[in-house]
């Protein structure tokens, strides 16, 4: 099967693999009908991945047809339409029975194309593990591009939004206007935000910001404006979603008196600066984390359905999986207005 290998930084190929089979009487094997490229894969495609190896499929976000399953799968059949959720866990244990897969007790936590050990879902297939689980059947009225923001982007903005608590009429600020940060800003709104402000370096993600609702500031701007704007109450809840040292450190300059700093941009600074007298005396609750994408979608799965939420919305460029190293480099140069692209396999 064709599928992106990542060989070394800033090079994405074209690959032949082996085909994908299930992993054991569990597993099931997804035909991709769509994936999608996320932030956090840019780590990885500038060098900063979680393993030195090299020649792995990469992609954690994907939507398709299951093609084949394990003789234990119980829930999911052939032919069944799926999203492939990010997150990865047992299924079995009673974090996973609640659908908190990050906590699994038996080692199975994890996520798609971050090495070798569970093959990313930039591909024409995808092997998944514990299937019933770690599948979730969708139907006609979810499209494949919501689906492919459902399986990772949009989950991970709400588990952001959930753990600070926003509530009706808060002011919210959210740092870094990607996918997950425009579904931060939605996420807010549907939680009852009275005002969110959104804060990015980049113009044409400021102007997507707006067109759902947010007031955008230049992220040089953010902090005399933002202060100017609440008469220096500043924030009630700030969202992180870039996972720079320095965007985390505005996200905590940003938030008022008893604000609350939620972060789930993916940092793996072991020493970050942390001004402890300043967050103690501002009374700050600063909270980070990894989402546990089959959570967070019962709620989500009927906002989307309700129109509440429309996901699609971040997608602005659909290319084919054969064009992914092209897609890899507009992404991260931030070239041609790009929000979110999704790739189609065949």
């Amino acid at each position: 099967m064709k599928a992106l290998t990542y060989e070394g930084p800033h090079s994405i190929r074209y690959s032949e693999m082996r085909d994908a089979v299930p992993m054991g009487d569990r597993g099931a094997v997804v035909e991709v009908s769509l994936c999608g490229i996320c932030g956090s894969d840019l780590h990885i495609y500038g060098g900063h991945g979680f393993t030195p190896e090299l020649g792995y499929c990469v992609g954690h976000e994907a939507v398709g047809v299951v093609a084949a399953i394990g003789h234990g799968v119980e829930q999911i059949k052939v032919g069944d339409r799926v999203m492939v959720p990010a997150s990865v866990g047992c299924g079995t244990c009673n974090p996973c029975r609640v659908g908190m897969v990050i906590s699994c007790e038996r080692g199975a936590a994890g996520c798609y194309g971050l090495g070798p050990r569970l093959q990313g879902s930039q591909a024409e297939a995808v092997a998944v593990p514990f299937a019933d689980s770690n599948l979730v059947r969708i139907d006609d009225s979810i499209s494949d591009e919501a689906a492919v923001v459902l399986s990772d982007n949009l989950p991970t903005a709400w588990f952001g939004a959930r753990r600070a608590r926003i509530a009706p009429g808060d002011t919210v600020a959210v740092v870094g206007l990607g996918p997950v940060g425009l579904m931060s800003i939605a996420s807010a709104f549907a939680m009852g935000a009275a005002r969110v402000f959104a804060i990015d370096l980049v113009a044409d993600r400021r102007s997507r910001a707006e067109a759902l609702g947010a007031e955008a500031f230049d992220a040089a701007d953010a902090r005399a404006a933002i202060a100017e704007s609440t008469r220096g109450r500043k924030c009630d809840v700030v969202l992180e979603a870039v996972g720079a040292d320095a965007t985390i450190q505005l996200s905590i300059d940003l938030a008022g008196v008893g604000g609350r700093v939620s972060v789930v941009g993916v940092n793996q600074t072991r020493a970050f600066p942390f001004d402890m007298q300043k967050v103690q005396v501002f009374n700050l609750e600063f909270t980070i984390g990894l989402c546990s994408v089959q959570y967070e979608l019962p709620t989500l799965l009927r906002l989307v359905s309700a129109g509440k939420i429309k996901p699609e919305v971040v997608v602005s460029h659909r290319m084919q999986l054969r064009d992914g190293a092209d897609a890899y480099a507009m992404f991260a140069n931030r070239t041609d207005g790009v929000s979110k692209v999704v790739l189609t396999p065949n």
